[in-house]
């Protein structure tokens, strides 16, 4: 039986820009054929063009997600926020693909408690709907961010809460595997920077950098799917899953999608708890981080949930965006091969997958 064969998949937050490649490579069947998913989300405009963007087939061959999508996909209004509406969405599922975030850094930074109530909060919701409700859910995934590790900024510390509490869970709902994924900057997501790049671009320019040190790793929108894929089929109990993925400075990003255009660069300065490196394993957690091939498992700091020695650690120290970069030419070619540099054909977060 494939991985998600009969199974009924809850996403939360599934709207936005991993939701949407997630949902139609979950319709695609190339992991078994679900028996349900359901987008869970608080914005009705945004399920409404998502439905409606399905009901658009592309070409001949959508037409198997397009029957998928009306025989599977079902969109619930509700927020994670709110404990009974996470008891109702939650009800009957298999698995659950905790997505629903606040994840603008600035925007965390000016409305703090609002990240609190989704981040941490929401987290805690599906967590108690599970345990004193009883619930029979084989698998929840923690969708975390590079933020959480060593944060300084309060998206950040509330994601790192958030892999706290999904963690802890194992041990207070030990019927449910509670396991998170943890990756940085995802290539063309709404309100990532290669977007804004674009937008500078057309327009003439200049393109703002706010340092020249930035560095990032570059993670494709359907190799952040891949490491949701990855995790639910092999990780085990309280860990947390971090793909092996190239990194580049940013100013090479912003040189490579110029091209030979005679746009400026601006540097602007670094924003509000904005951090010049991503970092995706602390030096605190190398020591219990383990390779899983494409990634590194880290394992629970909690006693009670590493019931077995794997040799020996795959890092010895801090994983960084830092520690190998791409040049400029390899950046380039990164970046044609994803479609992303201005001109080519696919460049929104829904196109990846066409």
């Amino acid at each position: 039986m494939s991985l998600f064969d009969n199974k009924v998949i809850v996403v939360t937050g599934g709207t936005g820009s991993l939701g949407k490649v997630l949902t139609r490579r979950l319709l695609s069947g190339q992991m078994g054929n679900p028996k349900k998913i359901i987008i869970f989300s608080r914005d009705e405009a945004k399920q409404h063009f998502m439905r409606m963007e399905y009901q658009e087939k592309y070409k001949a061959t959508d037409e198997l997600i397009y029957n998928n999508f009306r025989r599977l996909l079902e969109f619930r209004i509700g927020d994670v926020r709110d404990y009974h509406s996470v008891c109702s969405v939650l009800k009957g599922a298999d698995i659950v693909i905790s997505a629903a975030a606040l994840k603008q850094v600035p925007s965390c930074e000016y409305f703090p408690y609002e990240a609190v109530q989704t981040n941490v909060t929401g987290a805690e919701n599906i967590v108690r709907a599970i345990r004193e409700n009883g619930l029979d859910i084989e698998t929840v995934v923690g969708v975390s961010t590079d933020k959480a590790c060593k944060p300084v900024n309060v998206m950040g510390m509330t994601k790192a809460m958030m892999e706290r509490i999904f963690i802890g869970a194992n041990i207070n709902a030990p019927q449910t595997r509670f396991i998170c994924v943890r990756y940085g900057n995802v290539l063309a997501s709404r309100g990532s920077v290669i977007p804004l790049f674009h937008e500078q671009i057309k327009h003439g320019g200049p393109v703002t950098i706010t340092t020249e040190d930035m560095t990032r790793f570059l993670l494709p929108l359907e190799y952040a799917v891949d490491t949701i894929f990855a995790a639910i089929e092999h990780a085990k109990p309280g860990e947390t899953f971090v793909p092996r993925v190239p990194a580049s400075c940013m100013m090479d990003v912003a040189r490579a999608l110029i091209e030979d255009r005679d746009i400026e660069l601006v540097v602007t300065g670094i924003r509000p708890g904005e951090k010049i490196h991503e970092i995706m394993v602390s030096d605190e957690e190398a020591w219990r981080t383990y390779d899983r091939g494409d990634y590194y498992a880290i394992k629970a700091m909690l006693p009670e949930l590493v019931t077995e020695h794997e040799g020996d650690p795959a890092l010895t120290k801090e994983y960084s965006s830092a520690d190998s970069l791409m040049t400029l030419e390899q950046t380039f070619d990164y970046l044609r091969r994803f479609n992303l540099l201005i001109g080519q054909e696919l460049k929104e977060e829904g196109e990846f997958l066409r």
